[in-house]
């Protein structure tokens, strides 16, 4: 007993063994603000908000033993809690540092200083055993950027980056194939580091994939590394209390809803996530629990929600369970596939057909929020819904080509053009009965590689295009009679045509726009196999044929009994020659697999 007499002789002990004390009811003051606080948002709230709110309250409980420590009198806290009103003591200490009469009763004054000394010495222990855990696993973390990793493949190293920039992520990221990990992890936070496992890459499908490295990202860009390791400490300080665990284990479940609602808005296929997160449990050791797949929540209840399914918060899994559960989620969903009633929705549209048959067809968001259609075909609009291409939309009647729509829809002034897109597939959904499933089907392709005579793509010059408005909206077309807006958006290209001829334009173009302008224009899937990862200026001037089959046709063209019209010595060259000549790249005709949208049912559209 000489060092717990040693001990309670010092006034810090007494002082430090108070403050924990204090801690058991501060703590469980704020918890229970925190879960009034959570019941009062509700749980359709934005998990960004619920995210912030589990944050507030473990900086609360943080900063509660701080406060205290700093406002506890050295001598004699159970005296100072318990002074009479006249005394000249603070009100406010008081309230902070006040203990309970119920407890303070149980104490005498002669083992007060025995049982703090205690209270220390445990508490002493036990963060110790968390800190060592805790660097623990920080060194493991260090060690796995470079232990049995290899680069992944160029390619994905070119996904990766282009991925970040979807979703505005600027700093540089790694890319690493791991045999430390199951599940794509990131590491670090000043030099992250994204590991996949081995297989992975190969494995799963490319759009889910692409799905699950957008989540990872997505903690990047949070800076999620940083907070999990505050997290962390906050957890080895003041491990002994149940509020501190409750609501940090909110905190990491919220935090992967935000990132899947990331992945889920930038791919704007929720199903497809969804069969990613169960798929992906088929990497790791069947003896795992499913409710760490991700860090934090359970996979059954993160694809639940969005799928827009419901599950009672107490329910538990076992690891196989959770993937059992998850499955049947997602055949359950399977012929609802994107009528989820969490989707973005026009606030008021109107949709009619159209009968004056204009030549041209317009599908414009507004800038002020809304969507402007006119004389656009089901099969167009699908287009811009789903952000496939006409090649990619299988089955369906005739009309879905010929027949012509208006469409007027008001929605909110803050919604992007990729919200306002992802609006009108709701309501391509509602008004026109539209049920659809994805395929994936093997058809002929296009490879877009570098000719012989090497790259001859000119850099960006400044002020060759247009930025962009924040919200993603393109900018208006000028009216002026004979003109057209000057340029091209930056890193979008555009298909207009000339005297004698087509022209492709952009400024600040990467390869995968140039390659879905490719795909437009030429009818079919151009892969890019150019291993270019910069922007640069595009102005390709060619002569329509039958290799552009996604260009309207002239009258006359592709007719055998139509005399051959004359050749213009003035013409510019086939696309295949224009991209060769004045690019310095080639197409060739390959075969490969192309995802697809089967359309499973659909009617012409219900009255306003």
């Amino acid at each position: 007993m000489n060092a717990i007499e040693f001990l309670s002789s010092q006034p810090w002990v007494e002082r430090l063994g108070w403050t924990l004390v204090h801690f058991l009811w501060q703590g469980a003051a704020i918890a229970a603000l925190y879960a009034a606080a959570r019941r009062g948002i509700g749980r359709s709230s934005s998990p960004n908000l619920r995210y912030v709110l589990g944050c507030l309250a473990l900086a609360a409980m943080v900063m509660a033993p701080l406060v205290t420590w700093c406002l506890m009198s050295p001598s004699d806290p159970v005296a100072v809690a318990a002074q009479p009103a006249g005394r000249a003591v603070s009100a406010v200490p008081a309230v902070i540092i006040a203990l309970p009469a119920s407890l303070s009763s149980t104490i005498s004054d002669a083992r007060a200083g025995q049982f703090l000394s205690w209270v220390v010495v445990i508490w002493l222990a036990g963060a110790l055993a968390f800190w060592v855990r805790l660097m623990g696993g920080w060194i493991v973390a260090a060690r796995m950027r470079s232990t049995l990793v290899r680069p992944a493949p160029p390619e994905w190293r070119r996904i990766l980056d282009h991925l970040s920039a979807r979703i505005g992520l600027s700093r540089p990221v790694r890319l690493l194939v791991s045999a430390l990990v199951q599940v794509p992890t990131v590491v670090g936070w000043l030099r992250p580091v994204v590991l996949v496992p081995v297989g992975a890459l190969a494995g799963l499908p490319a759009e889910q994939m692409e799905a699950l490295l957008i989540h990872e990202l997505a903690h990047i860009r949070r800076h999620d590394y940083l907070v999990n390791i505050l997290q962390s400490v906050a957890e080895a300080l003041l491990f002994y209390h149940p509020a501190v665990w409750w609501v940090s284990g909110h905190i990491r479940a919220e935090r992967e809803m935000c990132c899947d609602d990331v992945a889920a808005r930038t791919t704007g296929d929720v199903l497809a996530y969804a069969r990613a997160l169960a798929e992906l449990e088929s990497f790791r050791p069947a003896h795992l629990n499913a409710a760490i797949a991700a860090n934090g929540g359970s996979l059954a209840d993160r694809i639940a929600r969005l799928l827009g399914q419901s599950r009672p918060p107490s329910q538990t899994h076992s690891g196989l369970g959770a993937m059992v559960t998850a499955i049947l989620l997602i055949v359950t969903a399977a012929g609802l596939f994107g009528q989820s009633d969490a989707a973005p929705r026009f606030e008021v549209a109107s949709v009619k057909p159209n009968t004056s048959a204009p030549n041209h067809k317009i599908v414009r968001p507004r800038p002020g929020g809304g969507l402007f259609v006119e004389n656009a075909p089901l099969i167009m609009l699908m287009q811009n819904a789903y952000g496939v291409q006409a090649f990619q939309i299988s089955g369906g009647p005739g009309w879905i080509q010929s027949d012509g729509f208006d469409i007027e829809a008001k929605a909110d002034a803050k919604a992007s053009r990729d919200e306002t897109f992802r609006m009108l597939r709701s309501l391509l959904e509602d008004r026109f009965q539209l049920k659809l499933h994805r395929e994936t089907k093997e058809l002929p392709v296009y490879a877009l590689t570098v000719a012989k005579s090497g790259l001859k793509l000119q850099p960006p010059k400044e002020g060759g295009c247009i930025a962009i408005d924040p919200s993603g909206m393109l900018p208006q077309p000028s009216n002026a009679p004979g003109r057209r807006t000057p340029g091209f958006p930056c890193g979008r290209v555009g298909v207009h045509g000339e005297s004698l001829g087509v022209r492709m334009e952009g400024g600040k173009v990467a390869m995968p726009e140039f390659t879905r302008m490719l795909s437009m224009v030429l009818g079919r899937p151009v892969l890019d196999r150019t291993g270019f990862t910069g922007t640069f200026d595009v102005r390709l001037d060619f002569a329509p044929d039958e290799a552009a089959a996604g260009l309207p046709r002239s009258a006359g063209a592709g007719d055998p009994e139509s005399p051959a019209p004359a050749v213009d010595p003035a013409a510019p060259p086939t696309i295949f020659a224009a991209i060769q000549e004045q690019l310095g790249l080639k197409i060739e005709s390959v075969k490969g697999p192309v995802e697809v949208l089967v359309i499973d049912h659909v009617e012409r559209p219900s009255q306003n």
